[in-house]
C-alpha cells in the first residue's frame, strides 16, 4: 500500500485504538494522536509484541503510554482495534 493510503487511514482513525504492524513484523497496539505526511504518533496502550524477550528481567524497550513515532512508509497492516 502507498504512504498517502496509510496517510488517509491513521488520518481517519485519529484518536482510536489501533493496531499496527511494520514491515519488520512488530506490531503497536495503541492510540493515534497526531499523524503527518512522514509519521503516525502513536501512544502505545499495551507491551510491546516482543515483550519479555529482552536482554533481561528489568529491560523494557518502549514505556507503556510512551509516544512513538511510525513512519508510514514502514507500515506493512493497519487494523482498528474493537472497544470492549
Amino acid at each position: 500500500m502507498s504512504v498517502q493510503h496509510y496517510y488517509k487511514l491513521c488520518h481517519d482513525h485519529l484518536g482510536k485504538e489501533v493496531e499496527i504492524r511494520d514491515v519488520h513484523g512488530k506490531v503497536y497496539i495503541g492510540k493515534i494522536e497526531k499523524v503527518d505526511q512522514q509519521n503516525v504518533y502513536l501512544r502505545q496502550s499495551a507491551a510491546p509484541s516482543d515483550y519479555g524477550q529482552g536482554p533481561g528481567v528489568f529491560f523494557l524497550p518502549l514505556a507503556i503510554g510512551a509516544l512513538i513515532a511510525i513512519p508510514l512508509i514502514g507500515i506493512a497492516a493497519f487494523r482498528p482495534r474493537a472497544y470492549y
